[in-house]
């Protein structure tokens, strides 16, 4: 270009970049580097390196270290910018140079080769007058120049800034150390071998140790031997994953007392040391306990309110049973003391009284699910279609009833009375909630609940079931009114219309039989009570069919029976009956006793023992007189439940049970039906 000297260098300007064009500008004559064409192919090499980069530049060439820049060092710079464009560095950075210079002069002199400095800090002027402590990471490069003394011509430097990353971290540390001193929790470094190389004051505020004291013991010595194990187990398997872990031990305090500790404990890089976080359990373990005796008490309080009610409900209809049965049998003595008649009458009421009753108890068994169940593999569109004829005379002509069954319908293991029983109750209050007459719908199908129905409902678990659903078109029930409606005795119906076991017994029937029962309602629009059996997996071949059951006739006798009972009035009451049925009876007390008569009369036929007595129990004597007579026909009697032929609510394979109270009637089909089975 006209003007320009031949060997002067080149800088081109570039958008947004500064310093080429104020380095072109500049005259370099009074400055020590001298005029631009007179300078050596190293500097002018090394400038276009540095005005050419983005990063925070600048050379310092020749014995007075003349200061060259690029945009990214301005910053560096601060107010001293553009004044320090060709200057001695030694002015440049006057306020700092005894601490930089001789970095300067051992790389200018060939001595030290490349240097670096992380995180310098130097405390500048480049506000003006205002005093800037700052912190720096420096790259020193020595630059090649054969026209030097020592063979380096200057140095190129990069430089950059880290006073807010320096001032960040230390603040973090700060807060750490804070942190540390503060924290209630205690705070270690350890590593695996078993030694602890900091720990934080909580440690002396919690166990009362020094740091001392912990630092030169291992930490094994103040775990608890029964928890030493699992600690080092979890610490191990920390090191080998590299993953965090959290567990529970107990450490030993200086006043000799354990101390429960959860810890979280996070492996460090280096493969050998270890974060520990250890919090002090006791206030919370012992707040946990008052709470669960908190809940305890509660439930202890609502278990009391609920047998409040229910022994409430009990007396309530007992007595007027009672007063039945007892006002009976009084009036039909004083008849028959008279010689007047009607005395049957009023024994038969009496007799109505005591059925009631003991239907009454046998409704409070199925609700506490204590109820001997006895399963048989059922098809339960044949127990529905079975039911029909009754349910429709049961139900009365203003009500329609029809049965929706299912094809397909999956086979259940279940209690065809309990079940039976449970669907004339709901036909009942369906019928009841009906006044002016309706339909009733009996529908069978297969059901799936899931995982998410079961984790919705108590007690439920998710698998396949089959469905019977008992469905009016009455009155409905309110969303308070379904919340309790399996409470027993809790009934909407007037006095006098329902005892209120209704529904609970349906409610226990179904979750003995290991099912579930729910209720859909709506006021004024109906109700559906569904009842959710397990379906039964076993063979086919099995299933019992459901059909009329077979005439027996109850006053066949002549058999011996063996009647063991340790209650007088009903071993009388058993051995009465069955001498007027035509049979031969012996009678004993005891299951001892029944020894001994056995043994003398020889052999019976069958015999009639209750479970529960003194001494030996009748599953225990039946058993020792069947290793004398195998095969010997046996059939039990209890009031009681949890005894030895029913576990789990269901009835022994193979064992048949008469349950108390019953009638002779009952006695007379159950035991001829025990002499009759093969």
């Amino acid at each position: 270009m006209e003007g320009e000297q031949p060997n002067r260098p080149v800088f081109p300007a570039r958008d947004g970049v500064e310093m080429p064009a104020l380095v072109q500008a500049k005259d370099w004559s009074k400055t020590p580097l001298g005029a631009m064409d007179t300078w050596p192919p190293a500097l002018r090499l090394s400038l276009d390196i540095v005005l050419s980069s983005g990063f925070p530049m600048a050379l310092r060439w020749g014995p007075e270290f003349v200061l060259i820049y690029n945009d990214g060092y301005k910053p560096i710079l601060g107010v001293k910018h553009p004044w320090a464009l060709g200057l001695p560095a030694r002015e440049v950075w006057a306020e700092v140079w005894d601490q930089i210079e001789p970095t300067h002069l051992a790389v200018l002199s060939g001595r030290q080769g490349a240097a670096f400095a992380e995180d310098l800090p130097l405390r500048l002027k480049r506000y003006g007058d205002e005093w800037d402590d700052g912190y720096f990471t420096f790259s020193y490069s020595p630059i090649p120049d054969p026209t030097a003394p020592s063979g380096v011509g200057g140095i190129l430097i990069t430089a950059v800034e880290t006073t807010e990353a320096v001032k960040s971290k230390a603040r973090a540390s700060e807060e750490r150390d804070r942190l540390w001193t503060l924290s209630e929790d205690m705070l270690a470094r350890a590593d695996y071998s078993g030694n602890m190389s900091a720990v934080n004051p909580a440690w002396t505020k919690v166990l009362g140790w020094s740091e001392h004291d912990l630092l030169t013991n291992p930490y094994a010595d103040i775990i608890n031997p029964e928890d030493v194990g699992a600690t080092v187990a979890a610490l191990q398997v920390m090191g080998a994953t590299g993953q965090p872990t959290r567990f529970e031990n107990r450490i030993l305090s200086k006043d000799g007392v354990w101390k429960p500790i959860g810890w979280t404990v996070s492996p460090e890089p280096d493969g050998v040391n270890f974060i520990a976080v250890g919090r002090d359990l006791a206030d919370y373990k012992a707040r946990e306990a008052e709470l669960l005796r908190t809940q305890e008490a509660l439930r202890q309080s609502q278990k009391m309110e609920a047998i409040g009610q229910l022994t409430g409900g009990i007396a309530h209809d007992f007595n007027n049973m009672l007063a039945i049965v007892i006002g009976g049998i009084d009036l039909a003595t004083r008849r028959l003391k008279r010689g007047e008649a009607g005395a049957e009458q009023m024994l038969e009421g009496a007799r109505e009284g005591a059925t009631r009753a003991a239907t009454l108890t046998q409704r409070l068994l199925a609700f506490s699910r204590q109820s001997p169940l006895s399963p048989e593999r059922l098809n339960i569109n044949d127990i529905v279609a079975g039911m029909s004829d009754l349910l429709r005379r049961t139900l009365g002509e203003p009500v329609a009833f029809e049965a929706v069954l299912a094809g397909g319908l999956w086979r259940c293991s279940v209690d065809r009375a309990g079940l039976e029983s449970a669907i004339i109750n709901l036909a009942l209050n369906a019928r009841d909630a009906m006044p002016s007459g309706g339909k009733l719908t009996v529908e069978t199908c297969n059901m799936f609940l899931d995982e998410r129905y079961a984790n919705r409902e108590l007690g439920v678990a998710p698998g396949q079931y089959v469905m019977v659903a008992v469905t009016d078109v009455g009155v409905g029930m309110t969303q308070d009114v379904i919340e309790k409606a399996f409470d027993p005795f809790f009934t909407t119906k007037p006095v006098g219309k329902g005892t209120g076991l209704g529904l609970s017994m349906v409610y226990g029937f179904a979750k003995q039989s290991g099912g579930h029962v729910r209720i859909y309602s709506e006021a004024g629009r109906g109700t559906t009570v569904k009842i959710y059996l397990p379906r039964h997996f076993g063979s086919t071949e099995e299933e019992v069919v459901v059909t009329q059951a077979q005439s027996l006739n109850p006053t066949m006798g002549g058999e011996t029976v063996l009647v063991v009972e340790d209650e007088e009035g009903v071993r009388r009451m058993s051995c009465e009956a069955l001498k007027d049925l035509g049979y031969r009876v012996y009678e004993a007390s005891s299951g001892e006793e029944a020894l001994k008569v056995y043994d003398a009369v020889g052999t019976v036929d069958v015999v009639f023992t209750d479970i529960v007595m003194s001494g030996m129990t009748g599953r225990e004597m039946a058993d020792l007189l069947r290793q004398k007579t195998p095969g010997l026909k046996v059939l039990y009697t209890t009031g009681y439940t949890r005894n030895a032929v029913v576990h789990n609510g269901v009835l022994d394979h193979g064992v048949a049970l008469l349950t108390k109270p019953f009638t002779i009637e009952d006695l007379a089909l159950k035991l001829r039906a025990v002499l009759e089975s093969a």
